[in-house]
């Protein structure tokens, strides 16, 4: 998933707020109890916020999926990619996509003795 480990999950933000709405409801005052609308409100953004969640999962699932299809397509393609001299100059470098490499969601190509990352390429014939 592409949610970095410091943002909750809207499963850990709906259990916070559930425990924070039952600690309202056993300490409220009973002469002024708590606003159904506002409570209902909040419960709904919760909803809506899971349902965000589980949608940028699905598209990110959706994107990994097209970059390995492409990554595959690219097989027996010619491809040119830049290569940093080691006296820092840049040279273009072409070559035949001969395989694909992935490592989670990390893609790579093999392209005679360099392996360079789907991003890297500059042109496709």
């Amino acid at each position: 998933m592409a949610v970095s480990a410091i943002t909750q999950s809207a499963n850990d933000i709906q259990t916070d707020y559930m425990k924070l709405l039952v600690t309202q409801l056993q300490n409220q005052n009973p002469l002024e109890p708590m606003d159904n609308n506002q409570m209902a409100s909040q419960l709904a953004q919760l909803s809506q916020l899971g349902q965000i969640e589980q949608l940028n999962t699905k598209f990110s699932d959706v994107l990994a999926t097209s970059q390995r299809s492409y990554a595959s397509s690219l097989v027996g393609k010619e491809v040119s990619f830049a290569v940093t001299g080691e006296a820092g100059d840049t040279q273009l470098v072409s070559g035949a996509v001969g395989g694909v490499i992935t490592q989670g969601d990390d893609i790579r190509l093999q392209v005679g003795d360099y392996t360079i990352g789907l991003s890297d390429v500059l042109v496709v014939r």
